[in-house]
């Protein structure tokens, strides 16, 4: 199977090459989308500050949804950028002649390492050392022995789940778009792009709930 054809590919076919400026380009679009929506702030927002203002509103009732307004509010910054960056990253995708960074595995790793260090940096910070790796000794203290490795399996396991679901997701969908544009390269595709959109702002918005319930958890140990 021949590979997916890129603009920036007619550069170079270096992955690295290709990785970085898809990276740099979502990265791009999604600071020029924030800074027309503020540009020009009005009371009632309309046009790109309008599409911003109901995207901040949809991830702060998702988070508000999972751990409560106040500590989803204190979190909104860093889960609401992410979503924005995958969502773009993953859309980019779906554009013919452009290639997805998510369906690099270096940029859903390192999102997911993000999110793995800064959600555990939050519990020890809220709850102290000990109460926040007392948690991962479960109730019953005869199976703390057995909880213990468990619980660090547990935790180190979202890695992979948060990098590789993304990645083999936005994976599997080029490659799928790639069988498409090649036996059917006009009208048939229309109907697989509208599926392939729909599944961009889906893995977004799955990457962003996950982080918003490892942190969750996190900073709610005292009541578990």
């Amino acid at each position: 199977m021949p590979e997916l054809f890129t603009f920036f590919g007619l550069v170079t076919h270096d992955k690295t090459f290709i990785y970085i400026t898809h990276m740099v380009l979502s990265a791009g679009i999604a600071l020029l989308l924030v800074k027309m929506a503020m540009s020009n702030l009005q009371v009632v927002p309309k046009g790109t500050q309008n599409l911003m203002e109901a995207y901040i509103g949809g991830v702060l009732k998702m988070g508000a949804d999972v751990m409560g307004e106040e500590p989803a509010r204190r979190y909104l910054p860093l889960v609401a950028t992410i979503g924005l960056f995958v969502g773009i990253a993953n859309l980019i995708g779906v554009i013919p002649g452009f290639e997805a960074p998510t369906g690099f595995l270096e940029m859903p790793l390192t999102l997911a390492l993000v999110v793995f260090v800064y959600y555990n940096f939050e519990g020890i910070r809220r709850q102290g050392v000990v109460k926040y790796f007392k948690h991962f000794l479960g109730p019953v203290w005869w199976l703390y022995w057995l909880m213990f490795p468990i619980e660090i399996v547990s935790h180190f396991s979202r890695l992979v789940s948060l990098s590789f679901r993304l990645f083999g997701n936005v994976k599997g969908d080029d490659m799928f778009l790639m069988v498409i544009l090649m036996l059917a390269p006009w009208l048939l595709p229309m109907i697989p792009f509208a599926l392939l959109t729909f599944m961009a702002f889906l893995q977004a918005f799955i990457f962003m709930m996950l982080t918003y319930v490892y942190l969750g958890g996190a900073v709610a140990v005292e009541d578990h």
